[in-house]
């Protein structure tokens, strides 16, 4: 059965700063949907840095910005034509289609403890965003609507899922959000702006140690996999451990058995304290990484987009990383540091042969290298990009919808989950006027295997592509049953569509599997690697995938190069 979901209108929910946009922005529609337009690159000349970025995604432009911002001369390359690697966004025919994440918050209010909205104030760069409470739910239970920021899921519950054994969805509920509460507050105990891997730590660190003390009896827990806690406190109902489930897994991409308990933890205090909100930003993701670009560009930092590394340059004498080789053979030194967007084994790809292992006499090089092959990874994703005419559609409808077909195969089940965001219901202005954008997508659980060795093109792929789409297209017949007969023009993208367009390695989502119910040890979110002059950040380093992840790196890799009082006082603005 369908929850009428009797929200507030459409026009009611857009800022002025959406309606100005509606009325400013001019739209092209071609005759055909893959017609682009050629634009012309100047060659990035051969020059000397302090710092050279490889890679401008969220985690990368982060670590830019910031490095600019405290005076260091930073360059980005980026090998696409775009930045935001995998948050960028495409245009065709007046749609704006996004390619990565969907759901934020802590983003534009202030305080926050989301480190992207953390860095975007170190920036000065506020963003416009729409708020929000609402999303869609279609599981095996019935569709229904669901709102953060109250208790309004507990009548969703009470309605539509049933005693288990005698224990009440909704009861269960409640408990568990009592629970949530000390490791909420301890989550957000330590922020990643203020740790540092020397010393000067010790002073970085002071301001919050009454915070971490009052959170020390609860620091086991949040540093152990989530799935321990709903063991230890005896959370029973299938629907309530499944919802947690589906929350781990678009957090980390991991299940809770995997997901360490302090991202829990912060979520919780982000989504479940009276009148929070999500939060959509004016322009959908590429505003996150206009913004960042600005930020890096008016500290004197450079963005160079079409600008493929060939490799990291080593010096042999001194075992230090010294800059980048680009594909078409421009030199850019870097005397302070290489910092590397790209995923782990991408950047072992672009390294010397043996370099990194040879690199420390203590063996950690080689360590390092061990270690990034045993990382696991995550599975892809099958997209599904649409542009639709939105003639008759309810005024009401909302932005994301989450559809789960089986909760037996479990939400890390290929196939099974899917997200749908239909961004121009926020934002009209992603989307030709009385038309909507949508994209759907399976977050991380399209195994990259299965498409090893297709080309491109070939009909094997165009029907493997056809075939594991059909639940894209279910998922948001959910939302519009009638959508087939309403496409105006669509794109599939596969794993083999994210190697090639965000250069990652086979397609992966990041990185997963550092958190095991077995774990005696919890690896500390760093930049650092073994190699002098060489940092690292982005999804496929622990805690793994997320844009408060990625932005965790980027302050993680700028408190490498500066000095503990440049930070402390950059924590008087940030985390005061």
């Amino acid at each position: 059965a369908m929850c009428a979901p009797g929200f507030s209108s459409l026009s009611s929910r857009r800022p002025d700063a959406v309606e100005a946009a509606r009325s400013s922005k001019s739209y092209c529609r071609r005759a055909s949907p893959n017609r682009r337009v050629a634009k012309v690159f100047a060659k990035v000349e051969t020059h000397t840095t302090d710092v050279v970025v490889i890679g401008g995604g969220i985690g990368g432009l982060c670590a830019g910005a910031l490095c600019a911002l405290y005076g260091k001369k930073v360059t980005v390359v980026e090998s696409h034509s775009v930045a935001g690697g995998a948050a960028h966004s495409w245009k065709r025919n007046g749609y704006t289609f996004e390619s990565g994440p969907s759901l934020y918050s802590g983003m534009s209010k202030w305080p926050t403890t989301n480190p992207c909205g953390q860095v975007l104030h170190a920036l000065d760069e506020p963003l416009t965003c729409v708020e929000y409470n609402t999303w869609m739910v279609h599981v095996p239970e019935g569709s229904f609507l669901t709102e953060v920021g109250n208790d309004q899921f507990v009548d969703v519950l009470r309605e539509y899922v049933a005693d288990v054994d005698g224990v009440n969805a909704a009861d269960e509920w409640l408990r568990l959000k009592e629970l949530m509460k000390p490791l909420a507050k301890a989550s957000s105990a330590l922020p990643p702006s203020a740790v540092r891997t020397d010393l000067g730590a010790v002073v970085t660190l002071a301001r919050f140690v009454p915070g971490l003390l009052a959170a020390a009896p609860v620091l086991p827990e949040i540093m152990a996999p989530y799935s321990k806690f709903m063991e230890k406190n005896d959370i029973r109902h299938p629907f309530v451990k499944n919802w947690m489930e589906v929350l781990c897994f678009l957090l980390s991409g991991a299940p809770a058995s995997g997901t360490l308990a302090a991202e829990i933890g912060y979520m919780f205090d982000d989504w479940y304290k009276p009148n929070s909100t999500l939060e959509f930003p004016v322009g959908g993701s590429e505003a996150i990484v206009d913004a960042l670009t600005r930020g890096l560009r008016k500290n004197g930092g450079r963005l160079e987009v079409n600008s493929h590394v060939a490799g990291i340059n080593f010096d042999d004498a001194t075992k230090r990383a010294t800059g980048v080789t680009l594909k078409d053979g421009t030199v850019i030194t870097a005397t302070e540091s290489v910092i590397s967007n790209c995923t782990v084994w991408d950047t072992l790809k672009i390294l010397p042969p043996n370099a990194m292992e040879e690199c420390r006499a203590d063996g950690s090089g080689k360590k390092w290298v061990d270690d990034v092959h045993e990382t696991k990874m995550c599975a892809s994703f099958m997209h599904l990009h649409l542009g639709i005419d939105a003639t008759g559609l309810p005024p009401d409808l909302e932005i994301h919808h989450i559809y789960v077909e089986d909760w037996a195969r479990g939400v890390t089940a290929e196939q099974n989950m899917v997200l749908v965001s239909i961004a121009s219901v926020l934002d009209p202005t992603l989307a030709p006027t009385g038309k909507h954008v949508i994209h759907a997508y399976t977050p991380g659980n399209e195994p990259v295997e299965l498409w090893q060795g297709l080309e491109r093109g070939s009909d094997e792929y165009e029907k493997l592509k056809d075939t594991r789409s059909q639940i894209l297209w279910r998922a948001v017949e959910k939302a519009i049953p009638d959508v087939r007969v309403r496409v105006e023009c669509q794109y599939v993208g596969s794993p083999l569509t994210q190697q090639r367009w965000q250069r990652r390695h086979k397609g992966t989502y990041g990185g997963t599997g550092w958190i095991t119910p077995d774990s005696d040890t919890i690896p500390i979110t760093t930049a650092a690697t073994p190699m002098a002059g060489l940092l690292v950040v982005g999804d496929s380093n622990f805690p793994g995938p997320g844009v408060p992840s990625v932005a965790a790196h980027g302050w993680s890799a700028a408190h490498e190069l500066v000095p503990f009082w440049k930070q402390c006082a950059m924590l008087d603005k940030v985390a005061p």
